[in-house]
Parts: C-alpha cells; sequence; structure tokens
C-alpha cells in the first residue's frame, strides 16, 4: 500500500487541515513545491497560502492552515521528521529512498493523492476521508497507481 487518493468539494474551506489534522503535523518539517493556494478574503482570492518554494516547520504549517479559509488549485507537500533530510522528491522511488514520510498532492482543487510509508497512518487517513464524505476514495497500491511523479508537474 502506496498511500491513499480521493476527492475534496471543489470550493474554498480548510481542506488541506481536515486531511491532515489526525497526522501530528507539528513533528515534522514541510516542504512545499509547485502549488497554487490563496487565503480567502472577503469571499475572494487574497494572499498566496504559502510562498514558492518553501520549508517551514509544523507548527508554523499549522498555523497557516487551521485558523482561516483558503482555496487551494495545486498543492506538493513533503513531510520530513528533520530539517537537515527536506530535499526534492520527484518520483516514488524517491520517496522510498528518502527520509520524506508524507508527500501530499492536491490537483485541480479536487483531486488528492497522499504518499505515506506508515501503513497505520495510511488507514486512520481512509477512515476519516470515509467520516468526512469525501468521493472516490480508493488506497493506492503497487498495482494501480498510475502516477509517474510524487511532485505536481514532473
Amino acid at each position: 500500500m502506496r498511500g491513499l487518493s480521493f476527492e475534496i468539494p471543489n470550493e474554498y474551506g480548510r481542506y488541506l487541515y481536515d486531511i491532515l489534522e489526525d497526522i501530528n503535523i507539528k513533528k515534522y518539517f514541510w516542504k512545499s513545491g509547485d502549488g497554487e493556494a490563496y487565503y480567502i478574503e472577503n469571499n475572494e482570492l487574497g494572499a498566496a497560502l504559502f510562498p514558492q518554494p518553501y520549508t517551514c516547520t509544523g507548527e508554523d504549517l499549522y498555523n497557516q492552515i487551521a485558523a482561516n479559509d483558503y482555496y487551494v488549485i495545486f498543492a506538493d507537500l513533503k513531510a520530513f521528521k528533520e530539517k537537515t533530510h527536506v530535499q526534492d522528491i520527484a518520483t516514488y522511488d524517491d520517496f522510498l529512498n528518502s527520509q520524506c514520510e508524507i508527500a501530499l498532492l492536491i490537483v485541480d482543487s479536487t483531486y488528492v493523492t497522499i504518499y505515506i510509508k506508515d501503513q497505520h497512518v495510511t488507514e486512520r487517513l481512509y477512515r476519516k476521508a470515509v467520516h468526512i464524505g469525501y468521493e472516490n476514495i480508493a488506497f493506492i497500491t503497487d498495482e494501480n497507481d498510475l502516477r509517474t511523479a510524487v511532485s505536481l508537474f514532473e
């Protein structure tokens, strides 16, 4: 089992927080790759949620995604246990052979793909996605993974 895929509503909210809240996101260092996401200000797109590209603490990420609504068009977030291990991850082999623990991609505001090394976390996120009511929830396996990259535009 490589991870999980599902669809979220194409609207603004706090979907990154909803997806990641059951993971202790504060214990990781996060790297944001290419992406496009904006805070919602007065019911319109406002400031960018993530400067491009950047690395932040889990506490910083939590503060960015927990308090205010935002609209994610594209997102590429990678979680590492130690700041010294933060690196670019382009392929699934890169992911497997790195210290990256979680790779989360959102494409076209709706399609979520999460690669996770810890099977217990994958199962917990699956149960949460079902509970929330996300659509087209599926485990990603060696047999059904159609992605050739673990990044947005590779």
